[in-house]
């Protein structure tokens, strides 16, 4: 720990100097308050300890001359007892707390450890804060990525429910979770449940919970996942995969914000954010009859769509930069000819694929710089995947967009001749993107 003493009395520096400094502790001393601001610059001090009447300014213009230099290191004031009120005028200026001459040195000690532990904790729940909000840092300048950030900023202060559409790996999971957290429930739960990865015999006792002895196997209660997201909300991942006997159960506590456990009787009441994502057509779904249409109409009041990796290569460059900055590596560590073809590569597996690539290439390459040898024959030679035709989805946007332009934009017209109501064309161009894109 560092100390900075500030008083103009030779005595009082001597002293404190003596006392306070050990193995753990340096003590810097100073009588005038000018230097003490230039040390205090310099050095990063764990608390400053000041005089009140000092020369050629007070101790109150000395604090509120640190604060305008955006030194935040805590300040305690020494004060003879007359100047009690000056002290706490003190205080709303920025200092810790105060301490009367003449003080008792175990007292002082005592004042100094708490308001170092504080600073301490104030810096670390700063910093908790600042990897809280970089793990869902969304990395891209693209006009594609724009709309989704923009999306995320109108719908985040809302309760609304969101279904996040889009390909396996762009992050959907990322953009759940930034959306909580510019929430007014971003100090309550974030609860993740992968539908696809929970068995159909599981999901419902996993969802909303059971009492002891609701089934062979259940000696205690449980609390299911929607119940622990009480106060945050809840990231149903490949919504799409849930059977249609847990669907009529997920409707009705979307719509009441109640459950029942598994072998309950009582309703719980249940605060919670719905946020759902899924990779499949759920429109297709639904006309096969195997998701309820009325459950989808309530999980995507606001949906966003986040574009493939293919849709926003500018984005690519960054995505690479950002994931080196975080092993510790510069950009530089990528050869020309490497970027140039993971730029140009399809990335059929988004995301997650790039970051895979990467992760085997740093491996491969050591200390050394990336070159073609370390990434897969298929980025090399730009092939199988980079000519595979466009997924269903780009299929199905491209031939909406032709009808569109055949009718000249008669969005009637062109339902007609797709077969579905106006209302389905709705949906599906908002699910698609189209419309807001020119």
């Amino acid at each position: 720990m560092r100390v900075l003493v500030v008083d103009d009395e030779p005595k009082i520096c001597f002293l404190l100097k003596g006392t306070l400094e050990d193995e753990n502790t340096s003590v810097d001393t100073t009588s005038s308050p000018t230097e003490a601001l230039t040390l205090a610059e310099k050095f990063q001090y764990d608390i400053i300890l000041t005089d009140l009447r000092m020369a050629p300014f007070d101790g109150i213009e000395f604090i509120r001359r640190l604060r305008g230099k955006e030194i935040t290191t805590p300040v305690i004031v020494m004060t003879a007892y007359a100047s009690v009120q000056t002290a706490v005028e003190a205080m709303k200026k920025g200092a810790y707390d105060y301490i009367i001459k003449p003080f008792d040195i175990e007292e002082l000690k005592l004042l100094i450890s708490r308001a170092v532990k504080e600073k301490r904790l104030e810096r670390e729940n700063k910093l908790l804060k600042q990897r809280v909000l970089s793990e869902d840092k969304i990395i891209g300048e693209s006009a594609a990525i724009r709309r989704v950030l923009s999306d995320i900023e109108k719908v985040a202060p809302t309760d609304a429910s969101v279904l996040v559409i889009g390909e396996s790996g762009v992050g959907k999971e990322l953009v759940a979770k930034r959306i909580h957290n510019l929430s007014h429930r971003r100090d309550g739960p974030f609860v993740p449940i992968n539908c696809a990865a929970i068995t159909e015999t599981l999901l419902e006792s996993e969802l909303f919970g059971y009492e002891k002895g609701a089934f062979t196997g259940a000696n205690s209660r449980k609390i299911g996942y929607l119940e622990a997201a009480n106060g945050g909300t809840v990231f149903l991942d490949e919504i799409g995969d849930i059977p249609p006997t847990v669907q009529v159960k997920l409707l009705r506590i979307i719509q009441e914000k109640k459950l029942v456990r598994v072998g309950g009787i009582t309703p719980i009441d249940i605060d919670v954010r719905f946020i759902s994502a899924t990779n499949k057509n759920l429109e297709k779904l639904i006309d096969e009859g195997s998701f309820r249409e009325d459950l989808y109409f309530r999980i995507a009041v606001f949906p966003i769509r986040v574009p493939p990796l293919r849709e926003r290569r500018e984005d690519i460059p960054l995505l690479i930069k950002h994931f080196l900055s975080q092993r510790g590596e510069s950009e530089d560590k990528l050869s020309p000819e490497v970027m140039k073809k993971l730029v140009s590569y399809h990335w059929r597996g988004n995301i997650r694929e790039l970051m895979n690539v990467l992760e085997r290439a740093l491996i491969l390459s050591g200390d050394g710089k990336i070159t073609l040898e370390h990434i897969p024959e298929d980025i090399r030679e730009n092939k199988s995947k980079g000519i595979l035709p466009l997924s269903l989805e780009d299929i199905e946007k491209k031939h909406i967009l032709e009808v569109l332009e055949k009718t000249n934009g008669n969005k009637s017209e062109a339902a007609r001749l797709l077969g579905i109501t106006r209302r389905r064309l709705y949906s599906i161009m908002e699910r698609l993107g189209i419309g807001k894109e020119k």
